[in-house]
């Protein structure tokens, strides 16, 4: 299974995931009288849309180079990254904005039960993320990574939610709110993930340099080649789920230009034949 195969499964995963806890989320806080849990659940619902987002972007990157894009269209990925990120600060928004109208508004104090439907959905929610998290550095993919996140912001919420419950159940009458507060403070915490989340992705738009660890793997796959004594300039930017590079070779300056031409193609061939995640390579050949 390529890359591409493997990022559009996870994504499902992560659709029907969200689906079947939204609902749960829903329920249980509507008849649990916890707002807590109805933030969960919006910011679970966020998550199905930003989801189907990332599955579009992937089907829209898996088309091939033509005229008009002859790198391909992986740079969606990012564009995409950059649409789930606006989810998560919509969500957030609405649950901090919800949590404010609630603590000042007098309610029950919410059910017991609902403290192991949340218990179950950190548990599901982590192993989610990992899950996730796992395939995005498999596969190389941004949005996937964004997705990822998606989990972790969730496993949050219900985790500020559990700790909120926990005390107005304690602490009782005139801790009725204790749960309002705890859906607020997941709020910050989503922005935050957001931020984390956006960062790189924008790096990758404008192709920053940040790829040291494949940079000193292209260099030394480079000496494996007969012929080449070195490298100097290697620059990468990334466009979905490949790494286009621009290599500068050291040769020997008494070499022709034929002979240089035909080593700067097996260190291309080679190149791609070691390190899968490659696309174009362009070798300039420097004499020595």
């Amino acid at each position: 299974m390529n890359n591409e195969q493997t990022a559009i499964r996870t994504t499902y995963f992560s659709i029907i995931g969200n689906t079947a806890l939204a609902l749960i989320k829903g329920l249980a806080g509507f008849f649990g009288n916890s707002y807590a849990l109805i933030a969960d659940a919006i910011e679970s619902t966020t998550d199905i849309f930003a989801s189907f987002l990332v599955l579009l972007g992937f089907k829209y990157a898996k088309r091939p180079a033509d005229e008009n894009h002859p790198y391909g269209h992986g740079k969606i990925e990012p564009l995409i990254t950059f649409g789930v990120v606006t989810f998560l600060v919509v969500s957030a928004t609405i649950i901090a904005y919800e949590s404010i109208q609630n603590i000042q508004t007098p309610h029950k104090i919410p059910k017991s039960w609902t403290l192991i439907v949340l218990g179950l959905i950190i548990a599901w929610k982590e192993i989610s993320f990992q899950i996730v998290i796992k395939k995005s550095k498999q596969t190389n993919s941004s949005s996937l990574k964004a997705d990822a996140w998606h989990h972790r912001s969730d496993a949050i919420t219900s985790v500020m939610a559990f700790i909120g419950i926990s005390i107005a159940i304690i602490y009782g009458k005139g801790y009725e709110t204790a749960d309002d507060w705890a859906a607020l403070f997941a709020s910050g915490f989503i922005l935050y993930n957001s931020y984390l989340i956006l960062r790189p992705a924008l790096g990758e738009v404008m192709d920053e340099q940040l790829y040291d660890e494949l940079i000193i793997e292209i260099r030394e796959k480079s000496t494996e080649v007969q012929g080449v004594l070195g490298t100097e300039k290697c620059f990468i930017r990334k466009s979905g789920m490949k790494f286009h590079v621009d290599l500068h070779a050291i040769v020997n300056n008494e070499i022709s230009v034929k002979s240089g031409h035909d080593i700067a193609h097996k260190l291309k061939d080679h190149l791609q034949k070691e390190i899968p995640n490659l696309g174009h390579i362009l070798i300039h050949i420097e004499p020595n």
